[in-house]
């Protein structure tokens, strides 16, 4: 479960900052690759790692 929480902090993480310090002026920043494509497929990844560790079953033989 640990990795998965990791994932999806990882995941939040890289979809902060990019914001401008004056608001009169835009950003473009905001819509790259890594805010856009890659945090939220951290998350995605990391909400299935935690939801697979959840229904492990550890005593399975």
């Amino acid at each position: 479960m640990g990795i998965g929480l990791a994932c999806i902090a990882l995941g939040f993480i890289l979809m902060s900052g990019g914001g401008s310090d004056d608001p009169n002026v835009f950003n473009p920043e905001i819509y790259n690759f890594r805010r856009i494509r890659l945090a939220p497929t951290l998350v995605l990844i990391g909400l299935g790692i935690e939801v697979y560790a959840i229904l492990l079953n550890p005593h399975k033989k």
